[in-house]
């Protein structure tokens, strides 16, 4: 099935901020999710509330049926929450080349910056990605 090209809505600019928060609970602990043997705050659940973060800030902006996907992530997580206190991640669009958008990102706790870095996602079509993407 060949379905149409992707044509990109332009009401993204640069500098769209988002932000989201997540309680740590056991559930999102390095020794739950599998990353490490601590109960703390796992980096594949800091990088996964980034993405989320980078995806609600800019889905308002998209046409019916385009989405965005994660293509490169590139953070440090440079201190430990423990199970209790809230993370916050913040992103700011610094970056459009067609479909291809980049995040400056960070994240926090009340203590202080726990991680920082880069994020990149594309814009897809949603129906064209998944056929692509089951067809294989």
């Amino acid at each position: 099935m060949d379905l149409p090209r992707i044509s990109i809505v332009m009401d993204l600019q640069i500098g769209i901020k988002g932000q989201a928060s997540w309680q740590v609970t056991p559930e999102v602990t390095a020794d739950r999710v599998g990353s490490g043997g601590l109960a703390v705050f796992a980096t594949p659940m800091m990088i996964a509330l980034i993405e989320k973060t980078c995806y609600d800030s800019v889905q308002p902006y998209l046409a019916e049926g385009q989405g965005t996907v994660g293509t490169r992530v590139e953070v440090s997580h440079v201190a430990a929450t423990p199970v209790g206190k809230t993370v916050t991640a913040e992103s700011e669009l610094v970056e459009i080349d067609r479909r291809r958008l980049v995040f400056r990102v960070s994240a926090h706790d009340d203590r202080g910056l726990i991680g920082e870095g880069t994020h990149e996602r594309f814009i897809i079509d949603i129906d064209r990605f998944l056929a692509k993407t089951y067809g294989k």
